[in-house]
């Protein structure tokens, strides 16, 4: 990006915009910074410098001597000594280079004709170097008095913390840009997974049952029973990703909070679909509630449901599935165990996270969401779900509060 400036004279120059003299422009006080130290020093030219191993830049400048170099205006760098000032993080300063033993025989005082400079670094709050604060004139002047010196440093350390907040401001910004985007996107996400693809999938799933009460041969009914299972399979499979984009993206899994009366009929009901789904399999119920249970029943039979599956898929077939739901004192407790193998100690601490597969590539494993999406059910009821595993068996249990009160609004 470029923008021209005109001068006093009516001369009009083009200038180069870079990040390092775009955020030195927007320092609110820079130019009144280059004011003061051009008014106590006498020195003409004054300039905020970007200083790299291989750049130097002028990024805000006041010139009265007509040094000629404006904003946008770069040296060679191993010609400035701002470069020393880099290498050494340490002010540079003399009042006459012609009478400075140390200075006269220098190459930059000598190829620029200065007699009087000062230069001091700006230093950000990560160490970075970002370049200096720095004031020459072709005549002697004041630049190497002690309070010149702290005064230049004073203001190299204000320019900085402008900079800096100026940097964090930017980065605030695209956070915030980022998080906007965010939102757009889980917004979008969850419209195509809970309109764009469970409405025409809802569509083929009852189309499949229509068809099966109108066909009368078996080849037939059995095609259409296992596109009716897919199409099952799938929805479940995509109300897992829902949930999971709204745990994730969306703040958490919404509860619909009742004292629910008809928890016992709904578990019932997920044990009898499930022993439907997996004939030959034995699942023995213990479900005895006599009192309404203040929670999401729709969410607790979801979460009953991740558990029997996983039991089923992952229990030994010999062996039977018990299920148990009580309330024992002030806690709600669901309970599902199977026998079979022990789940691996490397592996139970990655049980809830999601797409855990067990490290299988068993296509019986799903996505490897249900185990977590029972987890934020349990945790969206203020409740917890643990597994322990043995030779003997492996039970996951889920247990809550059932005063109402203890439930989080």
């Amino acid at each position: 990006m470029s923008v021209s400036a005109t001068s006093d004279d009516g001369t009009t120059t083009l200038i180069i915009e870079t990040p390092e003299t775009a955020a030195v422009a927007a320092l609110a006080d820079v130019s009144d910074i280059l004011e003061v130290c051009a008014r106590v020093t006498g020195m003409g030219y004054v300039v905020v410098a970007h200083v790299t191993e291989d750049r130097w830049l002028a990024c805000a400048v006041l010139d009265e001597v007509n040094f000629g170099l404006p904003v946008g205006g770069e040296l060679p760098i191993r010609s400035t000594l701002c470069n020393e000032v880099r290498q050494t993080r340490a002010p540079i300063a003399f009042d006459q280079a012609s009478a400075d033993q140390l200075w006269r025989d220098h190459q930059t005082p000598k190829a620029y004709g200065l007699e009087s400079y000062i230069a001091v670094p700006i230093v950000l709050d990560d160490g970075d170097f970002f370049g200096t604060l720095c004031a020459i004139d072709p005549r002697p002047a004041p630049a190497s008095r002690p309070e010149t010196v702290r005064m230049f440093e004073l203001f190299a350390r204000l320019i900085a913390t402008q900079l800096d907040a100026g940097r964090r401001l930017a980065l605030s910004e695209a956070a915030l840009m980022d998080a906007r985007e965010t939102a757009e996107l889980r917004d979008q996400f969850i419209a195509v997974l809970g309109h764009d693809l469970r409405n025409p999938l809802a569509a083929i799933e009852a189309g499949a049952t229509l068809l099966e009460r109108k066909v009368t041969g078996e080849d037939t009914r059995r095609i259409l029973g296992e596109m009716r299972g897919s199409a099952g399979r799938m929805s479940r499979l995509i109300n897992d990703v829902l949930d999971f984009a709204r745990g994730r993206l969306g703040g958490g899994l919404s509860l619909a909070r009742r004292p629910a009366t008809e928890l016992p009929a709904m578990l019932n009901q997920v044990v009898d679909e499930l022993r439907a789904a997996h004939p030959g399999r034995i699942v023995q119920a213990g479900i005895a509630l006599t009192d309404a249970v203040p929670g999401d029943p729709d969410r607790i039979a979801q979460l009953m449901s991740n558990l029997l599956a996983n039991a089923l898929v992952h229990g030994d077939p010999d062996q039977p599935v018990r299920v148990a739901a009580a309330v024992v004192g002030q806690t709600f407790e669901l309970s599902v165990a199977n026998g079979g193998r022990p789940i691996p100690e490397t592996v139970q601490p990655r049980l809830f996270q999601p797409f855990n597969r067990r490290d299988t590539a068993d296509v019986r494993d799903g996505l490897g969401l249900g185990l977590y999406i029972a987890s934020q059910i349990a945790t969206a009821h203020n409740g917890e779900l643990t597994v322990v595993s043995d030779e003997v068996e492996t039970r996951f249990v889920f247990r809550m509060p059932v005063a109402a009160t203890s439930l989080p609004l």
